[in-house]
């Protein structure tokens, strides 16, 4: 999928439906910021072995090539996210950090993001609630060049990314 048509999909997708566990805590024309949390009945290492295996969770829409199935990852520093699929294939990310049940950071400028040679770090937090369960949180930070244009970009990836933390956080019975 080409970055305009990618856009018009992430924009329309935006109008559609709204995002209410998720924030854009601040844009700009070279950066933005998003902040999303979730909780979940999952323990932290319930929702690790989910997150190390993106298929199960990331949904096909946002793929290149409209198949979750074709997403892996491999969870230790500088390890690939990547997809992969006969005809084709697309670094998503790489691993900085991975500590199994407690934190995964990666260096992800996924998507459209890439044609805008940006610079983008994605913390996926796991913390142990009182009583059982887990909350988990997306940090995104995206840095680029004031003609970035990253203030528009904004609301489309933190749509991406609330569609995908609630896939993550989904109950085992789903």
């Amino acid at each position: 999928m080409n970055r305009t048509a990618m856009l018009a999909a992430l924009s329309a997708s935006v109008g559609l439906i709204g995002c209410a566990s998720a924030e854009v805590v601040n844009a700009a024309p070279d950066h933005f910021t998003l902040k999303l949390e979730a909780d979940t009945e999952l323990s932290p290492d319930e929702v690790w072995e989910r997150l190390i295996d993106p298929k199960s969770w990331w949904l096909p829409d946002h793929t290149y090539s409209g198949d979750s199935a074709n997403l892996s990852i491999d969870p230790v520093a500088g390890g690939l996210w990547q997809e992969t699929w006969d005809g084709g294939s697309v670094w998503h990310g790489s691993v900085l950090r991975a500590e199994p049940g407690k934190i995964l950071v990666l260096n992800a400028p996924f998507g459209p993001l890439q044609d805008l040679a940006v610079t983008s770090v994605w913390t996926i937090s796991l913390d142990a609630q009182e009583g059982g369960g887990t909350r988990i949180t997306f940090d995104h930070v995206t840095n680029g060049s004031s003609a970035s244009g990253l203030e528009g970009m904004a609301p489309a990836v933190d749509y991406v990314k609330s569609e995908a933390l609630q896939s993550l956080a989904r109950p085992r019975d789903e």
